[in-house]
């Protein structure tokens, strides 16, 4: 029997030692286990601590959008990239720390006015850039073109407008997103378009790109120059127009201290508000004046005027050779593909009813008066339209001169180099002195929008991107690994290559061609008759003012006819 108790009392000793060291086991794996998820949990800390403290570092970067900082956007969310997903939280959280800033006190007036990067902005951008001096000229086209041909003309070139906006702005992403795969840094450096060319398609490409868009921009700066003095003649007639011109050219050289689009926010905002002004006003100025006596609507009549008018209007939807610019100084530059196309609709509402309007009312009268404000009565509704325009076209000639700018500080090595405003807008100053010149030469309002609709928009806004984005996803890898895939209303690449070789082929035959040899007989016309240097173009006449030695001069025999 004691054997037997002995053996019991063993075997549960045995079951004991066996609970007591499972139950040790137990704990043991726990410890380990909660040991190890506490290192992890540090672990995971530790990188969100270092997350987190370069996040708030690149939100101070981005709320202290000064001196050229906000230079250095991100494109946002491109799929594929690598750390662009940290990106784009990164910029969202800089635009709720602005947000905080202002609701917490820290609000700048400074950052209001001057300090832009929104969709907002570059819409305003857009809207105010893409009609300037050229809503005066539009009656002139209409009267040229016709009433019909005129509207489904502003339509159609206002859509393919937006369409080409839209491929610059893709190939901008792309490029930034090839760019920023390899680690580029775009700090203080400002992409442009022929940088654009150059990086996705190489030397030839960046040479084209360059001397088209800089030559394109050039004109319209001249092109602004002449629209100053042309307005201001109808408010002031005691100076020529030329003389206008040399005036308005000092003034205007002040947009050298303007350093990028970053900083047109509060211009931008005013510019059009400016041109929304001055197209109601011609609307109800029109609609008011009337018909006059014996009103004439004989366009379109002649080819030659026709596709003059045709090219002025293909060069109202070509504002966006700075569409690069204003992309960089955005925050998310991918909400741009539709911005432009928005704008183009709200640009519908201003310069279709004025065309209309005034050619409805003044006919043929047009054919002669290139500025729609020389019909109108002067009142002061006609004059603040006037002030207002002038204003604008000040802002619309920064637009064009600010890339010419920065090219230029890139080809003398100042671009990059953090130097005073007052020695940055020096180095610009010879870009100013040619424009001025050439606003001299060719004081031809009208006219010289066709010609260089027909020879440099065509090419620089049209032609060159639609072709680029060809070639650019040309080959399959670049077509799957591609930024952008073909918007929803195209579906596919071979509908995105149909799309761009209509443009391409439309553009040669009717812009470049027709249009280019009917804006070279319009333009030798105009020298034939004012000749270069004109002193005062299509200024009506004015009687001479008696001498102080005798009587009046006798008028000149032409004006009695």
């Amino acid at each position: 029997m004691s054997g037997k108790k002995r053996k019991a009392e063993a075997a549960r000793l045995e079951e004991t030692d066996r609970a007591l060291y499972g139950a040790f086991r137990g704990a043991a794996n726990s410890l380990s286990q909660l040991y190890t998820l506490v290192m992890g949990a540090q672990k995971a800390s530790f990188h969100a601590g270092e997350r987190h403290a370069m996040k708030r570092a690149s939100v101070r970067q981005a709320a202290m959008v000064s001196g050229g900082q906000a230079e250095d956007a991100i494109v946002a969310d491109v799929a594929g990239g690598d750390g662009t997903e940290a990106h784009a939280r990164v910029v969202e959280e800089a635009e709720q720390h602005e947000q905080q800033q202002q609701r917490g006190g820290g609000f700048s007036m400074k950052s209001l006015l001057w300090h832009g990067g929104s969709a907002w902005d570059a819409w305003f951008s857009c809207a105010s850039n893409q009609v300037a001096q050229v809503l005066l000229t539009l009656p002139y086209s209409f009267s040229q073109l016709g009433m019909v041909s005129g509207v489904l003309l502003q339509v159609f070139y206002g859509l393919v407008g937006s369409w080409t906006a839209y491929l610059i702005s893709v190939l901008y992403v792309e490029y930034r997103a090839r760019k920023e795969k390899e680690g580029v840094s775009f700090k203080n450096h400002v992409i442009q378009w022929f940088e654009v060319l150059d990086g996705l398609l190489g030397p030839y490409w960046k040479a084209a790109g360059l001397v088209s868009n800089c030559t394109m921009l050039f004109f319209a700066a001249v092109i602004q120059l002449i629209a100053c003095a042309s307005n201001i003649y109808y408010v002031n007639d005691g100076l020529d127009k030329r003389t206008w011109t040399y005036i308005f050219g000092a003034c205007c050289a002040t947009t050298v201290f303007i350093p990028s689009f970053h900083n047109y926010r509060v211009c931008s905002f005013l510019g059009l508000g400016m041109t929304t002004y001055t197209a109601w006003y011609l609307t109800i100025a029109a609609a008011v004046h009337g018909k006059v006596d014996g009103v004439t609507h004989s366009g379109p009549d002649k080819l030659v005027l026709y596709f003059t008018g045709a090219t002025n209007i293909l060069y109202t939807f070509g504002g966006h050779a700075v569409t690069v610019e204003v992309m960089h100084a955005m925050w998310k530059p991918r909400k741009f593909k539709h911005i432009y196309l928005v704008a183009t609709l709200y640009v519908f509402t201003l310069t279709l009813p004025s065309a209309a309007a005034m050619y409805w009312a003044f006919g043929d009268e047009l054919l002669t008066h290139s500025n729609a404000f020389s019909l109108l009565p002067r009142t002061r509704w006609r004059d603040a339209a006037v002030a207002l325009m002038l204003v604008h076209q000040f802002i619309t000639f920064g637009f064009a001169c600010t890339p010419l700018y920065l090219v230029w500080e890139k080809a003398i090595g100042t671009h990059e180099a953090k130097r005073s405003v007052c020695l940055r807008a020096l180095a610009r100053l010879p870009i100013v002195a040619p424009v001025w010149f050439l606003a001299v030469i060719f004081p031809f309002f009208g006219p010289i929008n066709s010609a260089v609709g027909a020879f440099l928009v065509s090419f620089t806004v049209y032609v060159i991107p639609a072709l680029a984005h060809m070639a650019t996803y040309s080959s399959a890898s670049a077509r799957l690994n591609a930024a952008e895939k073909p918007p929803f209303f195209v579906r596919s690449w071979a509908g995105m290559f149909a799309v761009n070789a209509f443009v391409v082929a439309w553009v040669l035959a009717v812009g470049f061609g027709l249009g280019g040899w009917a804006s070279v007989v319009n333009l030798v016309r105009q020298i034939s008759t004012f000749g270069l240097f004109a002193r005062c173009y299509q200024c009506p006449p004015k009687a001479h003012a008696p001498t102080a030695t005798g009587p009046p001069l006798p008028e000149p025999p032409q004006q009695h006819h």
